[in-house]
C-alpha cells in the first residue's frame, strides 16, 4: 500500500477529466457527478488543507485556500461547452491588495505546480518595473529556476514599455504584467515524489521569487 494518501488524485483526476473532454455536457457531468465528487473534489479538498498547514509554516502566513469550480462561465464565450477539463487548486498568501498565488492544476495534457503574482495592479506594477531596470535580482532569480527546470508565464506585452530602452537588457522582464513561474511535472514524477511532497518541493524552490515580489505589492 502506498504511503501517499494521495496518489490515485492525479492518475483518477486525469482519467475523469479525459472522459469529460468527451462527454462535456451538462446531463454526463450531472450522471457522474458523485464520482467527481469521490475522485477529484473530495480529494482535492483534503490536499489543499494539508498544503495549507505545510505552505503555512513555510511562509509564516496565514493561507487562504479555493478549489476552483467545474463550471465554465460561458455568458461571453464562443466556446459553450459547460465544463472546465481541468482541476485547479490556489493557495494565497496575503500581500498587497490581490495577494500571492501558489497553485496547483490537473488536467489530461499537464500537471503543473506554481507561484507568483497572475496581474500587478496599478502600484505593483510600477514597483515591479521599478525593481527590474534597477538592478538583476529578479533576473538572477528567474535564471536559477529556469535552470532547475522551470519555466516563466509569457509575457503580456509585445514591446518593451516606456520610458525603458527596446534594448534593455532585462526587457523580456519588463514585458511582464504579472509573474507566475511553472514546474511542469509527469505522472511518473508525482508517483516518485509523493503528491504532497512533489508540491512542497516545488513551492520551496519558488519561495524565493515570491520573497522578492512581497515588498512590491
Amino acid at each position: 500500500m502506498s504511503s501517499d494518501p494521495f496518489a490515485s488524485l492525479v492518475p483518477e483526476a486525469r482519467a475523469f477529466l479525459t472522459k469529460l473532454e468527451s462527454n462535456n455536457s451538462r446531463d454526463w457531468f450531472q450522471d457522474n457527478k458523485a464520482q467527481y465528487d469521490t475522485l477529484l473534489k473530495n480529494p482535492a479538498l483534503a490536499l489543499l488543507d494539508v498544503i495549507s498547514a505545510d505552505l503555512g509554516r513555510m511562509t509564516a502566513q496565514p493561507v487562504t485556500t479555493k478549489l476552483f469550480r467545474p463550471h465554465r462561465d460561458v455568458r461571453f464565450s464562443k466556446d459553450k461547452t459547460p465544463y472546465h477539463t481541468h482541476l485547479h487548486m490556489l493557495w494565497t498568501t496575503p500581500a498587497g491588495a490581490s495577494g500571492q498565488g501558489w497553485y496547483f492544476g490537473i488536467s489530461p495534457s499537464y500537471i503543473s505546480i506554481g507561484a507568483g503574482v497572475m496581474g500587478f495592479d496599478k502600484t505593483a506594477l510600477l514597483n515591479w518595473r521599478a525593481a527590474v531596470d534597477q538592478d538583476a535580482t529578479f533576473a538572477t532569480l528567474v535564471s536559477d529556476l529556469t535552470h532547475k527546470g522551470a519555466r516563466l508565464s509569457e509575457p503580456e506585452l509585445k514591446r518593451v514599455p516606456a520610458p525603458y530602452a527596446k534594448d534593455h537588457p532585462r526587457g523580456d522582464l519588463l514585458r511582464h504584467k504579472g509573474l507566475s513561474v511553472w514546474f511542469d511535472k509527469s505522472p511518473q514524477d508525482i508517483k516518485k515524489g509523493g503528491l504532497t511532497e512533489t508540491i512542497m518541493t516545488a513551492f520551496s524552490d519558488l519561495l524565493p521569487v515570491q520573497s522578492a515580489l512581497r515588498p512590491l505589492l
